[in-house]
């Protein structure tokens, strides 16, 4: 059987190397005017796609902050929509990857965070949102932190980004003894900066957002901007630092919020504004405070933080605003993650998704309010293994990590009997109720066993040991 599968994963792979080369030529030819027709009109819909690192569901004051401000995210919220169950994963490689490709971390094998020098990264195999997008006629930028392998051969550029401007991995990893570099700022496949000056990266992501939108601004455009903050080390500019009650976590998202503001001026400022639809969201929970990390963000009324499969590790906030399609001022509820907005984007841009299994699903009638969400159920994977299933209101954990006595995460350690937890009535999952609901354990027990019948891993990283090694 196992032959069998990997004889029809060869065979797509091939197929879909010669789709995506043909894609490639065609996207070139358009661009120098010798397949005009296939060229995408000048009035389709522009994306901007802003991600933050580590924040917490409660950072914002849109989402129930009260010491960090946040007022072009709020003037974001009021003019859009603000989602209240969006779900990213625990971590933030897995996110990127279910993300830019609208599948399951499993599928492509990018189950865990990927080191510096790795020779590991995301597959020629998958099809990523700016390969897509290119595919239309679309410009396309990753300005920030990429994190789906550091080697050139999984970088940006050579995933459907014609732009890059930012890291290959998180700023944090630089440990000298296992000889990870000094943390290196990329402009496309050059080395510009080692080590990167961290307490302005958040200001010069925001101006060279703003250029990639003057240089594009007369044709479609994706821009996808992950943040570096406010993962740790914390790090804020001058005109920032000092600034929030809340410390320098509240200063670096602060001026995120900052950047948010400028990026969302610019579009309006060069008539794009309408014809833009942005969204905001994050990679996963605040970090977990430890002996380590003193400072992390708060993840509202939920249990856990990043790396858990908890609430508070996987549900993020996400704010879409596009002037004239979303209802302005809108709290949606129903299940969507991060996952969605890749069939989301496509489906606007008048594409076709890829020839294989897509998890997401299209959310346009659901943030323009027209229809509940499409999604029902969330799988919630750490690694390669399924920890819990969310159907409905209902939350059943099969696995689960706990916190140790100095903040530090425990191994994961199996249920001795699922946990059940009515998510409406009980969002900190405080009360397990699997007794009292026997015929809702067997449900949802079903739903992952199905589910779970369809997941094809992708080719899996080595463990993370081996990467400390030379």
């Amino acid at each position: 059987m196992r032959l069998l599968y990997e004889v029809r994963f060869f065979a797509n792979l091939m197929t879909n190397r010669r789709k995506f080369i043909s894609s490639i030529l065609g996207s070139y030819l358009a661009t120098e005017g010798k397949l005009s027709a296939q060229t995408t009109p000048s009035n389709s819909t522009n994306f901007v796609l802003l991600l933050a690192d580590d924040l917490g569901y409660g950072d914002l004051s849109c989402y129930g902050s009260t010491q960090i401000q946040t007022p072009n995210l709020d003037r974001m919220a009021k003019e859009g929509v603000k989602l209240e169950e969006f779900y990213a994963f625990p971590t933030c490689t897995p996110s990127r990857a279910a993300l830019l490709t609208g599948r399951y971390p499993l599928r492509s094998g990018l189950t865990r965070v990927l080191a510096p020098r790795e020779h590991f990264g995301i597959s020629d195999y998958e099809i990523t949102l700016g390969q897509a997008l290119e595919s239309r006629g679309y410009a396309t930028a990753c300005i920030g932190k990429w994190h789906l392998g550091d080697m050139l051969r999984y970088g940006p550029n050579r995933h459907g980004f014609q732009f890059f401007y930012g890291l290959h991995y998180s700023n944090d990893m630089t440990l000298r003894m296992v000889d990870w570099p000094p943390l290196r700022l990329y402009r496309n496949e050059q080395i510009i900066e080692s080590p990167a000056h961290q307490n302005t990266l958040t200001q010069r992501y925001t101006q060279q957002a703003i250029a990639f939108i003057d240089r594009n601004k007369t044709k479609p455009f994706f821009l996808y901007l992950p943040y570096t903050m406010p993962h740790v080390p914390l790090a804020a500019s001058a005109k920032f630092r000092g600034k929030s009650p809340y410390g320098l976590y509240g200063d670096a998202v602060e001026e995120i919020d900052w950047s948010v503001g400028r990026i969302l001026a610019a579009l309006k400022s060069r008539g794009l504004d309408r014809n833009t639809l942005a969204v905001f969201t994050s990679d996963n929970g605040p970090a977990i405070r430890t002996e380590f990390v003193k400072h992390a963000g708060i993840a509202g009324p939920f249990r856990g933080g990043k790396g858990t499969t908890w609430e508070g590790g996987t549900r993020v906030p996400c704010i879409a605003r596009w002037p004239g399609h979303i209802p302005p001022g809108v709290t949606l509820k129903g299940i969507a993650s991060l996952m969605d907005i890749f069939p989301t984007f496509i489906e606007i841009a008048k594409g076709t998704l890829p020839d294989r299994v897509i998890d997401g699903k299209s959310l346009v009638d659901f943030i323009e309010d027209k229809k509940p969400s499409p999604d029902h159920e969330f799988f919630y994977y750490s690694g390669p293994r399924l920890f819990a299933v969310r159907a409905g209101d209902w939350k059943l954990h099969f696995i689960k990590r706990k916190r140790g006595p100095k903040g530090h995460l425990s191994t994961p350690v199996y249920c001795h009997s699922p946990e059940l937890y009515n998510l409406a009535k009980d969002p900190g999952e405080r009360d397990d109720v699997a007794s009292e609901h026997p015929d809702v354990v067997e449900r949802l027990s079903g739903i992952a066993l199905k589910f779970q019948a369809t997941m094809h891993p992708g080719k899996l990283p080595p463990p993370f040991w081996r990467t400390f090694l030379p």
